[in-house]
């Protein structure tokens, strides 16, 4: 997932050096929403990881 918003995130980089400013942004927005997911997954993951424990 982590993989996946910054492979985004570049493409939106290189959108931008070539002119492609709406794309970009569409772009970004894909990134954000992926990384948020990954780190709702990752605490989910954590605190199960916690609770196993005990």
């Amino acid at each position: 997932m982590l993989r996946l918003a910054v492979i985004c995130l570049v493409v939106a980089l290189i959108l931008a050096l070539l002119g492609f400013g709406g794309l970009a942004g569409s772009f970004v927005g894909v990134a954000k929403i992926l990384f948020i997911v990954f780190l709702i997954l990752a605490l989910i993951s954590a605190l199960g990881g916690v609770m196993s424990r005990r």
